[in-house]
């Protein structure tokens, strides 16, 4: 088992990386009321495995499948379910599944009664590299994603890399976008090793992928330890982010995963960032080749003009005193979040 701590004091927890479902917090495994939240398709395959890691009977609630159901009214009947089972502010809640489970739950947890325990076990690659670990939870909203949510951190991650055997090769390379990101945002020889393990990471090798995925999560925890509130630094784990939320809304949830659309939108920063001078076209190269090597797209949807962009990026939670806020590469392994890009230099870019 590998281990990382988020250090935040007294709401300090592990994320846990093993090869199989273990290492509950032994408070955890002991509480007395209980309930995973999952979808459909997880719960087939690792639902009865995580049941049994609790010394009492859990209950579970079951979702549908998908990003078009991390909505409000989702979250609503996750906590009808609860008041109806009479769950006391002693409640553990269990997120069981991908990004949209455990954004949904952590919701859900931040929420009811004011705040209850809850515990991400992350079944896609993209929740085990990202959303699972630094306390954002949320629900879209048909103008924008994640406008409607909390900070609420878990008490641990368990991160089973074995799961990742049964991901379809679509959503696996989707996370892998999240992946790249950490390079790219701070990490130039973390790109390095990507390159130079791509066809073990496209196999699935067991020891490479924890590798990757500790890695991923030491960055993600440093970076929260020190803004768990993104009031500076936290910011640059949305590099592609700004662009990829607005693909996804104008092409409505679940029509690009979430990754597919960071990676595009990545691509769309780097070439901003070409544009102002602060990467080569070579260093630009790399990020294609990079995406490129887990079959991710390197442009937005072929649909989509630049003013199709505008309105969701007006929106978006980064825009500060009216002015958008872009993470952009100031050089590959390096970002910083820019507050002063133009509709007339996007334009320009990107007509």
């Amino acid at each position: 088992m590998q281990k990382v701590e988020v250090q935040l004091g007294e709401r300090s927890y592990p994320i846990n990386i093993t090869h199989e479902f273990t290492s509950l917090l032994p408070e955890l495994a002991a509480a007395a009321q209980v309930v995973i939240i999952s979808n459909s398709v997880v719960a087939e395959h690792y639902l009865q495995s995580v049941i049994s890691l609790f010394e009492q009977q859990p209950l579970h609630f079951l979702l549908p499948d998908g990003e078009a159901h991390k909505t409000l009214a989702s979250f609503e009947q996750v906590l009808s379910f609860l008041l109806e089972q009479r769950m006391s502010r002693d409640l553990v809640l269990v997120a069981l599944g991908g990004g949209v489970i455990g954004d949904l739950t952590g919701f859900v947890a931040a929420c009811y009664q004011r705040g209850v325990r809850f515990v991400q076990i992350p079944t896609t690659l993209l929740s085990q590299v990202d959303s699972s670990v630094g306390g954002k939870t949320a629900v879209n909203h048909p103008l924008g994603k994640n406008m409607i949510g909390a900070f609420k951190q878990p008490e641990q991650v368990v991160i089973n890399t074995a799961v990742l055997q049964t991901l379809p090769q679509r959503e696996f390379a989707a996370g892998m976008a999240e992946v790249i990101k950490y390079g790219l945002l701070g990490d130039r020889q973390f790109i390095d090793w990507l390159l130079q393990h791509a066809e073990a990471i496209r196999q699935h090798d067991a020891s490479i992928l924890a590798q990757m995925i500790r890695h991923c999560c030491q960055m993600k925890a440093d970076i929260v330890s020190r803004d768990e509130t993104e009031q500076g630094e936290r910011a640059l784990l949305n590099l592609g982010h700004t662009f990829g939320h607005a693909i996804e809304a104008f092409m409505g949830y679940g029509t690009w995963l979430h990754g597919e659309a960071v990676a595009a939108g990545m691509m769309m920063a780097a070439k901003l960032a070409h544009s102002r001078g602060w990467l080569t076209a070579a260093e630009v190269e790399v990020c294609s080749t990079l995406l490129m090597a887990f079959d991710l797209p390197i442009a937005p949807p072929p649909t989509m003009s630049i003013h199709d962009f505008l309105p969701y990026m007006k929106a978006d939670k980064k825009v500060k005193a009216g002015k958008m806020r872009f993470v952009l590469p100031t050089a590959l392994g390096k970002s910083s979040v820019v507050a002063d890009v133009t509709e007339s230099e996007l334009l320009q870019v990107f007509a």
